[in-house]
């Protein structure tokens, strides 16, 4: 299987970066500046572009190679992948990054590293990282993945070769969960073709939430539950206890993923030092093996993916708005419509709201968006929010 297989809907891209891997090294860029929407798969990208240029087959082969597979699990000596749990991206790390960063690779033709979210840095930080952006060390190649170009400062962006991706379709998000996440799962956990379509269709192009509603019921339930909740409101009693259930939920679907997460971090640490599930951990290896399970870590995990769960929360609320929109100026032929199941509901609210109307909740929904990165108090937020979205 070719370490481009799990790239969904960027064939333009992919035949780019798999003629760049295969060709002169001496011509290949040595920063890169990597854009595209969230769940577009960017970091996928970063990675798999990685492992062309770390593997003896530039990943072309049908087989993964060692060094293939290493990297594609992030555990390849010369490939280091920074992402955060927190808001941003801090200047203790980066400096550390730059460190290794001077260092010769120790296996393979490229000390390659990849910088998740290099939006989520500040602006002091990431003067730190100009100069070697600017500047690589002879054997290193920087990835910086972003949303957009304008979501970096223009002096990083002028100085990496930049890969816009676009946003994947319905039908190539579902052939990829059909395809590559469906064979992978137990048989009693497998999907049917009519589940990984609609997770398509309400993830709206974002491949990680698109496997995560495939995947998960609950999570797929609580989000039906929120659009059934908006699309019932009427008054201001109603959207507290909205917004008080959907951040009960949040919290909930937080800490199972942070606990689901430090449970398959133990497993593999396991595998990788070869003890069974029941093996006594050796005492030299005791102190790393308990550091996967610290309940202040998993617990910042948790904060990190209760944030995740109410941006989602956000987009599954503007949805509903952007279907009445679509409703208003008879669009589906063209856009398609998110919310199907719930096609009879808003259509009974595109003719309550004004066009104008329709827009202003758009709008603040974007606000409610703005407060919770400006870390305001998540439930006062969507109080607000769902109070606002009441019909007139």
């Amino acid at each position: 299987m070719s370490v481009w297989d799990a790239i969904v809907g960027q064939k333009p891209v992919v035949e780019q970066l798999k003629a760049i891997a295969c060709g002169n090294p001496k011509a290949i860029a040595q920063s890169w500046l990597i854009c595209g929407p969230p769940g577009s798969g960017r970091s996928n990208l970063a990675k798999a572009f990685a492992a062309a240029l770390e593997s003896p087959d530039h990943g072309m082969g049908d087989e993964p190679t060692r060094v293939t597979a290493q990297v594609l699990a992030g555990t390849h000596p010369d490939v280091i992948a920074l992402d955060t749990d927190k808001v941003t991206i801090g200047i203790d790390q980066v400096r550390d990054l730059i460190g290794v960063s001077e260092q010769m690779p120790s296996t393979a033709p490229w000390r390659i590293i990849i910088i998740e979210d290099v939006d989520r840095m500040l602006e002091r930080t990431t003067n730190v990282l100009l100069k070697e952006i600017e500047e690589p060390a002879e054997r290193t190649i920087w990835m910086l993945c972003a949303p957009g170009a304008q979501d970096v400062l223009p002096t990083i962006r002028s100085r990496t070769r930049i890969v816009n991706l676009a946003v994947p379709s319905d039908r190539q998000v579902a052939a990829f969960l059909m395809n590559q996440v469906n064979p992978g799962l137990p048989a009693k956990d497998r999907f049917d073709e009519h589940v990984a379509a609609r997770a398509a269709r309400l993830a709206e192009g974002h491949i990680g939430v698109a496997k995560l509603y495939a995947t998960d019921e609950r999570v797929m339930s609580d989000r039906d539950d929120l659009v059934v909740g908006v699309l019932g409101l009427e008054r201001a009693s109603q959207a507290v206890l909205l917004a008080g259930d959907l951040l009960d939920k949040a919290k909930g679907q937080a800490e199972a993923s942070a606990k689901e997460a430090s449970e398959r971090a133990q497993a593999e640490f396991r595998r990788v030092n070869g003890l069974g599930p029941d093996d006594r951990i050796p005492p030299k290896l005791r102190g790393a093996y308990n550091a996967l399970a610290k309940k202040d870590d998993i617990k910042r995990t948790a904060t990190r993916k209760t944030r995740d769960v109410l941006d989602r929360a956000l987009n599954t609320v503007a949805s509903v708005y952007r279907d009445v929109s679509v409703v208003q100026n008879n669009a589906e032929d063209a856009v398609g419509f998110v919310n199907l199941e719930n096609r009879k509901a808003i259509t009974e609210l595109s003719v309550r709201l004004t066009r104008q109307q329709a827009v202003a909740r758009l709008e603040e929904i974007a606000q409610a968006r703005r407060r919770l990165m400006g870390n305001g108090n998540p439930l006062l937020v969507f109080e607000a929010l769902f109070c606002a979205l009441i019909p007139d």
